[in-house]
């Protein structure tokens, strides 16, 4: 892969205007979450769209003779190999092809018509309709080759027989795979895996004003991760020594941080382990997260939303009355006026999810991009060739200097904290937590990560004690999800 980066390095540093124009996120990936609603009912639980947003320049089809060496080096990279059928099948809400009118082409797409003499056609859907659409295709035998992930893709699709699992058209010990290997296992489900993960992101982390921090004299979080003081407990002391409600000084805001503190502690509602899926429920270390957030509740550090008409207040972030703010990275992309928790772009500081004291590991919450392979694929190798593409594509240096200067010039960061957001994202694919359970069912999702702040893992943080949570619900959801995982290892069994 090393190779592979100085390869594409000339390539994407002469297409670093079309590509400006056209990405959307970090370290070639697309924001792989969307922004919450307003309202107490609001689900946090994000969903991932994955397109990686690398794009290269084109004039009519035609890269300059340098553009084309370099390309022609890096596919010496992917397997080399040629592929029956040439046209694989994408469904989604959006196109992977440029939309023509001199759009950029992604340099994955460029490497995989190069290489393989690939083409993509699209079937077009909605969001909304995205899942009664496909049924229809893969029941109808269109031959629908592949789809984005996202949180409610795994495991019900397996269950309902729209997705097949990728082992047989890719090495997974390959090189190539190497930074993705670990996230491929979240998917893992018998002895098979279900997703080609192409990148890994931190899916949340903390936003703070640093105004605020040095008008308070608190140290900065960042700071403090790096000496290894950042956790758990100097968070709740942070906020504590900020709160009062006398003086309009607030807490903790936002939708995301029942999710993002449970998987500090590195264990999610609904997991993988040994290919069998395991509701933690019961589990220590989640309860031990669950009373972290009750405490967080009972000593006011969360902001009260009934104060405020049951809606987040992001403009307090900007006016420093507000403390810290958990969300993902597409709350400050772009234009700074346009940023959700309004912290103005020179007082901007960012730093982990923090972790227990006495963690093992920096575990966070983490956002997979990749694909899911359809049932009755007409071409799953080539959909395997695509993915190992996109890969290559994403891992390039240059690629990652792009979205610096994207982050730096489009949306006024420092270099600073474009450093720490690839650090941050690091973590995030070392010690990737994901939770299953938005994928397990819609009834397994309302009753404990997608319900209501008084339902599920949500409860706690708005004020209902986890004992009381637990028993009204564990049995219930263990018993849901033993008939998913098995249902789920039938039909791993069926192949």
């Amino acid at each position: 892969m090393k190779n592979a980066k100085k390869i594409l390095a000339g390539l994407l540093a002469l297409s670093m205007t079309g590509a400006m124009a056209a990405c959307s996120s970090d370290e070639g990936g697309s924001a792989s979450n969307n922004g919450g609603n307003g309202g107490e009912e609001a689900t946090v639980t994000t969903t991932a769209e994955t397109t990686t947003a690398i794009t290269v320049a084109k004039n009519e089809n035609e890269l300059s003779d340098e553009q084309a060496d370099a390309l022609s080096n890096a596919m010496s990279q992917l397997q080399d190999v040629e592929l029956a059928n040439k046209e694989i099948k994408w469904f989604a809400h959006y196109d992977i092809n440029p939309s023509g009118n001199g759009a950029s082409k992604k340099v994955e797409l460029e490497l995989f018509e190069r290489k393989y003499g690939g083409s993509i056609k699209w079937y077009q859907t909605t969001w909304e309709n995205r899942y009664n659409d496909l049924s229809t295709y893969v029941l109808g035998g269109e031959g629908i080759d592949f789809y984005a992930s996202d949180t409610g893709n795994l495991p019900k699709g397996i269950v309902s027989g729209m997705f097949q699992s990728v082992d047989q058209y890719i090495d997974i010990n390959d090189a190539i795979w190497q930074n993705t290997k670990t996230a491929m296992d979240t998917y893992k489900f018998g002895d098979k895996h279900f997703m080609f993960v192409t990148n890994t992101i931190a899916q949340y982390f903390v936003y703070y004003n640093t105004a605020t921090l040095e008008a308070n004299g608190f140290d900065d979080p960042w700071d403090m991760y790096k000496s290894g003081e950042w956790n758990w407990d100097s968070f709740k002391k942070m906020l504590q020594d900020f709160v009062d409600e006398e003086n309009d000084q607030w807490g903790l805001d936002n939708w995301y941080n029942e999710a993002a503190l449970l998987y500090s502690a590195g264990v999610p509602t609904v997991q993988a382990i040994d290919g069998q899926l395991v509701c933690n429920l019961n589990d220590a270390t989640m309860e031990k997260a669950m009373n972290f957030q009750y405490d967080l509740y009972n000593n006011g550090l969360v902001l009260p939303l009934e104060q405020f008409n049951w809606s987040i207040q992001p403009a307090m972030m900007g006016e420093g009355r507000q403390l810290f703010w958990i969300g993902g990275s597409w709350e400050a992309e772009g234009d700074p006026a346009t940023w959700t928790h309004q912290i103005p772009p020179e007082n901007l500081g960012i730093a982990p999810i923090p972790n227990p004291a006495d963690s093992d590991k920096a575990y966070q919450p983490a956002a997979l991009e990749g694909y899911v392979l359809c049932k009755g694929a007409s071409n799953p190798e080539g959909v395997a060739r695509f993915a190992e593409c996109t890969i290559l594509a994403g891992s390039d240096d240059a690629a990652r200097e792009i979205f610096r200067q994207k982050r730096m010039e489009d949306a006024q960061w420092s270099e600073d904290l474009v450093n720490r957001l690839e650090e941050i994202n690091g973590l995030a694919k070392e010690n990737p937590v994901v939770d299953l359970a938005p994928g397990c069912s819609t009834d397994i999702a309302s009753y404990t990560t997608d319900g209501g702040s008084d339902v599920g893992t949500r409860a706690a943080f708005h004020g209902t004690d986890w004992a009381t949570t637990r028993e009204s619900i564990a049995d219930t959801i263990i018993m849901l999800v033993g008939e998913v995982n098995d249902e789920l290892q039938a039909k791993v069994a069926e192949g």
